[in-house]
């Protein structure tokens, strides 16, 4: 039994970056030899195990074989005779096909073992395919896009860019589950550069498969790409972000986008509310009816704090949000329960429509 470092630790070790998680390959083991040592099973597809004090993943040395569509289409084979250069071969690119062998400490213990020339790859900055087999997992595809956000200095081997382009054309990304597209998408986002990320996705087509209709428009691609930059580099969060990718989307593609990949709750709402406030803040003249009803759709009386951050996120799109903001800081102070004291034994419907009134006159006085 040994145990290998492999694929992203190494690579950014190299890089001379901080380390990613740790992935280790085990061979010559078995599922019930990791048991006896004490490892967790976490595995579903193929065996991984949780080392029991670092919780580092630890997964037996596998091949692979494609029997049908999509990211789990496919059968392992996991035994202590597969080898080394068998599991690296699985893998996607030269870079992330580099190992070195570790003690039970996980100190270093031997060379890297770089059996597709992946330490050339690194020092030439290119994203090149194993082989083949690249092919039968189109998730590679946004995996990808996803390192090209991360490493801005990298570009793709001109045969990977032919490949990604002819799975693109099969159809193989309409067969991934949505929460793996967007596991991978979200992650790009949140890389320091993801315009790289949906520059490479245009090029290969594959933002048809992946984006709203309105999103694939170089027009509006475009104009997204500089914005997303732009909120990228102020550390901005990922429903910032995503609220920044669909400023400029229809809001019934964003609705149906949001639904199909299953994003997260909170951020689909950052992604409508920023929506309909860039509508609201494009029309040549906005009534104090037209503000209140948007502060209401933004749920601004109980979340005001998400309002507060899309203004912020308006501006540094240059979008003119002073009336806005001057509306919002007269609101602040607008006491509510002032109004509900004067009402004595009104209804609750007569009070609700009082406080609507008074909120109209405090926006009509800012205008």
């Amino acid at each position: 039994m040994k145990t290998y470092l492999v694929g992203g630790a190494i690579r950014d070790q190299l890089l001379g970056l901080a380390r990613a998680d740790h992935d280790y390959v085990v061979v010559g083991s078995s599922p019930g030899e990791m048991l006896e040592l004490g490892f967790l099973p976490v595995g579903k597809d193929f065996p991984v195990f949780l080392h029991p004090q670092t919780k580092d993943e630890y997964a037996l040395a596998r091949t692979e074989r494609k029997v049908g569509q999509g990211y789990k289409g496919f059968e392992f084979y996991t035994a202590p005779d597969i080898s080394l250069e068998e599991d690296l071969a699985r893998r996607d690119f030269t870079v992330n096909a580099i190992a070195q062998e570790v003690d039970t400490s996980g100190q270093a213990i031997g060379p890297l073992i770089d059996p597709f020339q992946g330490q050339l790859d690194l020092s030439q900055k290119i994203f090149r395919h194993i082989g083949p087999a690249f092919t039968e997992d189109p998730l590679r595809i946004l995996r990808l896009a996803r390192f090209l956000a991360r490493f801005k200095d990298f570009s793709v081997d001109p045969q990977t860019q032919k490949l990604v382009s002819h799975m693109v054309q099969d159809g193989e990304l309409r067969h991934l589950v949505a929460e793996r597209v967007w596991q991978e998408l979200s992650r790009g986002l949140m890389e320091p550069n993801p315009s790289r990320m949906l520059g490479m996705l245009a090029t290969t087509q594959a933002i048809q498969d992946v984006f709203p209709q309105d999103l694939c428009q170089k027009r509006i691609l475009d104009k997204t790409v500089v914005a997303l930059d732009q909120v990228a580099s102020s550390q901005a969060t990922l429903p910032l972000r995503v609220a920044s990718l669909m400023n400029l989307v229809d809001l019934e593609q964003i609705l149906s986008w949001t639904l199909q990949l299953k994003v997260p709750l909170e951020i689909k709402s950052y992604a409508i509310i920023f929506r309909k406030l860039r509508s609201l803040l494009e029309k040549p003249t906005i009534s104090a009816k037209e503000y209140l009803q948007f502060l209401d759709q933004a749920d601004f009386w109980r979340k005001p704090e998400r309002l507060l951050e899309l203004i912020q996120l308006a501006k540094k799109l240059d979008l003119q949000v002073a009336n806005l903001e001057g509306i919002l800081l007269r609101l602040k102070v607008f006491d509510t329960q002032e109004i509900v004291l004067k009402m004595g034994q009104s209804t609750g419907a007569q009070i609700g429509q009082a406080i609507v009134q008074s909120r109209l006159q405090v926006i009509e006085a800012c205008l």
